[in-house]
């Protein structure tokens, strides 16, 4: 299957993974890449610019398919050596890079400059815009159904998609609720040009996260997500959870007054405690609406294969079939 994403990457399959904490590490960005997708390796993840350059070296003996780093811009209050991470980047010889959160622009010219293509993770039409203004190559449009931050907006796929393919002249894939052949059969019906997954990337052999998350995601239904931090402008969709629960009666308690402060005994430094320890309860940690599409964990190249085998058959099948 042949699109702009696939062309632009030099990958096999428009399939991307998306960066995840704590679970874009090494082994799962290079089993997707082997399977033919785009593995992403989580660059904030390793914490300093000199685990991230360890990180790109054992995903190199790994695979030689292309594969890129995810940089992730955040208001925090010890801000990351984002230099010295663009740098290991660089020096690694990587040649794709996805970002997401605050807008990017502060490190294109050195990503341009190495030859870097640039795809930046936007959750609405005018962020997707500006993202194609200052020189990224293409984005990651992400509905409302997707884990993590869905931003501010509430607009799903079946509309932001559309939107996206009628305003933006870059690539972008689909991000939130892709799960299977028909997730990616219908993106590229709407206008995208692939898929980018996350969640269900989680529930793979690969993936390097405990077996109880993904037995979590393989029970949960479309009902056991929740969203946090709305009167935070932080809003996150999360697998729910008794310390979910806590934030949420915290949140119904102080409403508007509520600080960032008031919950971070259960948002704070928990990722570690879930995806290695295997504490799902630990605390908030992101998962998409798709969890109730995932029924099982295979490995990487059976999920990209199969994905890339229904989409094929319901192009030419179904479709072609009704007409």
């Amino acid at each position: 299957m042949k699109t702009k994403i696939t062309e632009l990457f030099e990958i096999e399959h428009p399939i991307i993974q998306g960066g995840m904490h704590y679970v874009g590490f090494a082994e799962l960005a290079a089993a997707v890449s082997n399977a033919g997708g785009l593995g992403i390796i989580t660059g904030l993840t390793q914490r300093t610019p000199e685990n991230l350059a360890k990180e790109i070296a054992r995903c190199r003996e790994m695979t030689d398919k292309p594969f890129g780093v995810n940089l992730t811009f955040l208001p925090t209050v010890n801000t990351p050596d984002y230099p010295g991470f663009v740098e290991a980047i660089i020096k690694g010889g990587v040649k794709i890079v996805e970002t997401a959160g605050r807008n990017p622009e502060q490190v294109m010219p050195y990503l341009k400059t190495a030859g870097i293509k640039v795809i930046h993770k936007c959750t609405s039409v005018r962020h997707s815009l500006k993202a194609q203004q200052i020189g990224c190559d293409a984005v990651s449009v992400d509905g409302f159904e997707c884990g993590g931050h869905p931003g501010e907006d509430d607009v799903p796929n079946m509309i932001l998609l559309p939107l996206a393919a009628d305003a933006l002249e870059i690539p972008f894939v689909a991000s939130g609720g892709m799960a299977d052949g028909r997730s990616l059969a219908a993106a590229l019906a709407m206008g995208a040009d692939g898929i980018n997954m996350g969640t269900r990337f989680i529930a793979t052999q690969e993936a390097p996260v405990h077996a109880n998350v993904k037995q979590a995601i393989l029970n949960a239904t479309e009902r056991d997500t929740r969203l946090i931090m709305r009167a935070l402008r932080n809003t996150e969709r999360v697998m729910n959870n008794a310390a979910v629960e806590k934030i949420v009666a915290k949140e119904k308690a102080l409403g508007d007054n509520i600080k960032f402060e008031d919950i971070i005994e259960e948002v704070a430094g928990v990722y570690p405690k879930v995806m290695i320890d295997g504490d799902v309860n630990a605390g908030a940690w992101s998962c998409g609406l798709v969890a109730s599409l995932i029924h099982d964990i295979p490995t990487c190249d059976e999920l990209v294969s199969r994905i890339v085998k229904e989409a094929e058959d319901i192009i030419r099948g179904r479709l072609l079939g009704l007409l």
